[in-house]
């Protein structure tokens, strides 16, 4: 037997914590697929390790908004339909060649280390202890994502033609990262987390340099794609959720 979805009553904190907590928990499934699967042992040990980082971020963000909806996380992540997720899209796409796995960690990682070294500062004690330790992981994947671009991007012909095909189709996808509402809004104006606007200079600034280094070039500028903070999201995270909610759905409150 099935069990039932949910639905959970979204204030503007509540809304944060699940855009946060539903991008790297998706971000950290992605991850978790080239278990087995990645070009070298050391680099399938270093996947691991950031899908874990993620996936403990992910948690964090889910008890808090679960203490305020009476959710358990498992509830959270299990129970919710893929119209209730708030992740953007660029996290979900599909993890693509090696190359496309690496250019969707720079674009989501150079945010999400600005994001939470900013985060630090929040009024919000909760959410500030959890950036304080988030901040200090994303700056890790960026850096290690970084240097592989360079050795794919300044590599062989291929891995070069690889990656800068990454970056022209992610390209599109990494400016709902800056994208605000009425909700962030609030948010913002409480002094619970940075104004995304004023990181995009320093997210300019990181990713340029890592393209340069990496002798690739920057896609122009031009219409984003948008939709995944309001829950209108790609076939692929249906795809992804499928796989994500099977047991808890086959087997609903099975315990190991």
């Amino acid at each position: 037997m099935g069990t039932t979805s949910i639905t959970v009553a979204e204030d503007p904190r509540v809304l944060l914590l699940l855009r946060r907590a539903d991008d790297a928990l998706i971000l950290g499934h992605r991850l978790s697929e080239w278990t087995g699967h990645a070009p070298l042992l050391e680099e399938e040990l270093a996947l691991a390790n950031m899908a874990l980082d993620l996936i403990g971020q992910a948690r964090a963000l889910y008890q808090e908004a679960g203490a305020v909806t009476g959710h358990t996380e498992d509830q959270l992540v299990y129970l919710r339909d893929v119209r209730e997720w708030r992740n953007c899209l660029l996290v979900e796409q599909p993890n693509g060649d090696f190359a496309a796995t690496i250019v969707r960690q720079v674009l989501y990682s150079a945010y999400a280390d600005l994001f939470w070294r900013a985060a630090c500062g929040s009024g919000d004690a909760a959410l500030a202890a959890i950036a304080g330790k988030a901040e200090k992981e994303c700056a890790y994947h960026l850096r290690h994502a970084a240097e592989w671009l360079v050795r794919l991007g300044d590599g062989t012909a291929e891995s070069r033609r690889r990656a800068q095909a990454a970056v022209d189709v992610l390209w599109p996808y990494a400016g709902e990262l800056f994208a605000t509402d009425a909700a962030d809004s609030v948010m913002i104006e409480a002094g619970v987390i940075p104004d995304p606007v004023t990181l995009r200079d320093g997210w300019n600034a990181t990713i340029d340099a890592a393209l340069a280094r990496a002798t690739l070039t920057r896609p122009a500028e031009g219409w984003s794609q948008s939709g995944g903070r309001v829950g209108l999201h790609s076939e692929h995270l249906g795809h992804l959720l499928a796989e994500l909610q099977f047991l808890q759905r086959s087997h609903p409150g099975a315990r190991w």
